[in-house]
């Protein structure tokens, strides 16, 4: 399993959303997210996939940690949060 430390996670709604954002990506078919540390686990990947998860957090709000997390990213992690939420009901 390959790990990547992420901001803006705050509860299930948001490991929800990232879940289904993640597994929807071809070659991805483990995603672990653990709320307490703000870590993702997935399988092994090709580096060429690994970037696209990167990109594919990092527009629903949830940057790799190190990154750039500006106004944008927070906004639309709590858009993901919502739907993640929404979408668990």
């Amino acid at each position: 399993m390959t790990t990547i430390n992420i901001l803006n996670l705050k509860c299930n709604g948001c490991a929800s959303t990232i879940k289904k954002g993640l597994l929807s990506l071809e070659g991805v078919n483990e995603v672990e997210v653990t709320l307490e540390n703000s870590e993702i686990k997935i399988n092994e990947v090709s580096e060429a996939i690994f970037t696209t998860i990167k990109e594919k957090l990092s527009k629903m709000g949830y940057p790799e940690v190190g990154d750039a997390n500006t106004m944008v990213h927070k906004a639309k992690s709590f858009v993901s949060c919502a739907t993640g939420k929404m979408g668990a009901e």
